[in-house]
């Protein structure tokens, strides 16, 4: 750990690191993987301006956490995995022991920069970390001293994300209804085979929808 300012060349991940992951297993059935959550396997530092932060083998990380509706702009991971890997590990370990919530979200867009996301998805990324602070405790405090940053972004990226968002929300919407049409019947199927001395039936499994990516 470095208590000085370090020179732009000195920040970013180091040489060679790559993002080295297990499947986690489903809370509700260790036999199946759980589809939104994932376990670190090799370590992941980055070197920030002041400091080292590392995301140690067994965190568990969802990559970028998204609504269903906008993973067709931003999927869950990218060039910026590990600066979404590393912010994870920010906002669960670090704040508010060691840093607040406004610095944990810059030092994600610093990464970000570091890993050449283009600048202007980096500040779509960083508004929208920024906007779901808000739902917790510590990261409302002093808030508003990013929000006029944050509602310049919004202004820019509203009106190309928001109406494609809307059409895919009805598609998944919809495609959910078709889905539940298919399987009612199906598990009807399933009960009136279900008998004594029967052959096991195929199973009917419901469909659901998480507001995550699945």
């Amino acid at each position: 750990m470095s208590s000085t300012t370090r020179d732009e060349r000195e920040i970013g991940f180091e040489q060679g690191s790559v993002v080295e992951v297990r499947e986690a297993p489903d809370p509700k059935d260790p036999h199946l993987q759980d589809p939104k959550d994932w376990v670190v396997v090799r370590e992941i530092v980055y070197h920030a301006r002041s400091r080292d932060f590392v995301a140690e083998p067994g965190m568990h990380t969802d990559f970028a956490s998204l609504p269903r509706a906008f993973v067709w702009f931003l999927p869950r991971y990218g060039r910026y995995t590990k600066a979404a890997i590393v912010h994870d590990h920010l906002w669960r370990e670090e704040v508010p022991r060691s840093i607040s919530r406004i610095e944990a979200d810059g030092i994600f867009r610093q990464a970000m920069r570091q890993l050449e996301v283009p600048f202007l998805r980096r500040w779509i990324m960083w508004g929208a970390v920024r906007l779901g602070a808000l739902a917790t405790k510590d990261g409302r405090h002093g808030w508003w001293r990013e929000a006029p940053r944050v509602l310049l972004v919004a202004i820019v990226a509203l009106p190309f994300v928001v109406p494609p968002a809307v059409f895919v929300m009805v598609a998944l919407v919809l495609f959910w209804v078709l889905e539940w049409l298919v399987y009612l019947p199906l598990k009807l199927i399933e009960r009136a085979k279900t008998k004594p001395g029967a052959p096991t039936p195929k199973q009917a499994n419901p469909p659901s929808f998480p507001w995550k990516t699945t």
